[in-house]
């Protein structure tokens, strides 16, 4: 086992997380906690942590690529996203599956170089072309079982930073992060 800031992992899942070079998200449970606040004069309002913000902002200063894949089209999302510095976003895409596929063959990447996280079951058709499968600590039981690692902290809480910090320790660089939070 291998001991990271958030829990211990298995020594052969560290290692493949030092070989990503694409992080792919679903939003809506991973980067919120799922919830849509809708207005009565329908807007839509979600709430992103600025934890998850840095991590991705690390992550892509370190050479990873990161990549959002939803079902549903957001101007929030897109938003965030560019703010982040992400640069693939996929929205209004209910196969992931294919989404993901067709993205990796455009960068020319394999699975041992790809993780995807989610948290419900349009999720894990990602799982299919991955070698990191992973779920928020909150996901759907069935995402869940179908992941090599759950996360500690659920999603819209800090997840993707515990999943960034990780990363970013497997490739030996977790102590040069610094700059602004998002």
């Amino acid at each position: 086992m291998t001991t990271t800031l958030y829990t211990d992992l298995d020594n052969v899942l560290f290692e493949k997380l030092a070989h990503i070079k694409l992080l792919v998200c679903d939003v809506d449970g991973v980067f919120s906690d799922g919830r849509i606040y809708l207005g009565n004069d329908g807007e839509e309002l979600k709430a992103f942590h600025t934890r998850d913000g840095y991590g991705v902002k690390a992550l892509v200063s370190n050479g990873v690529n990161v990549a959002v894949i939803t079902g549903r089209r957001s101007a929030i999302v897109e938003n965030r996203m560019k703010a982040l510095n992400v640069a693939h976003i996929i929205q209004g895409e209910e196969n992931k599956a294919d989404a993901l596929s067709e993205l990796m063959q455009r960068l020319k990447l394999e699975p041992n170089e790809v993780a995807a996280v989610g948290d419900d079951m349009p999720d894990t058709g990602m799982y299919e072309h991955v070698a990191v499968k992973i779920a928020v600590a909150d996901a759907h039981p069935y995402v869940a079982k179908q992941a090599n690692w759950i996360t500690t902290l659920p999603g819209g809480f800090g997840a993707v930073r515990e999943i960034s910090d990780t990363i970013l320790q497997a490739k030996g660089v977790a102590n040069e992060i610094f700059g602004a939070s998002v």
